[in-house]
């Protein structure tokens, strides 16, 4: 595996480069898009992304844990979580990349 890490700098460079945007326009594009994203899922709703994925969150009740060390029982709270599903198109392409 690779230790590359995708950053906002590198989404908008790639925007400055193949769109031909500003460095600056491809920086502001790429950080709307991204608190779009991040506002949709604070609300609630499901972001689908087309050939990419589904972003949503799922509310999850509280239940009794266990400390696997001590074997105690442990509260955990309800909480909200965010779930990535990759699309059957992004499956195959990081499964294609595996095999080179």
């Amino acid at each position: 595996m690779s230790d590359k890490t995708l950053t906002r700098m590198d989404l908008s460079e790639a925007v400055f480069r193949e769109v031909g945007l500003s460095r600056n326009e491809s920086a502001q594009l790429v950080e709307s898009v991204l608190n779009h994203v991040s506002d949709s899922l604070v609300r609630g709703e499901t972001v689908k992304i087309s050939s990419f994925g589904t972003f949503s969150v799922r509310d999850k009740a509280a239940r009794v844990g266990r400390n696997p060390k001590t074997g105690e029982e442990v509260p955990i709270s309800p909480r909200r979580v965010l779930t990535f599903r990759p699309s059957h198109i992004m499956k195959e392409r990081v499964a294609a990349g595996n095999k080179s």
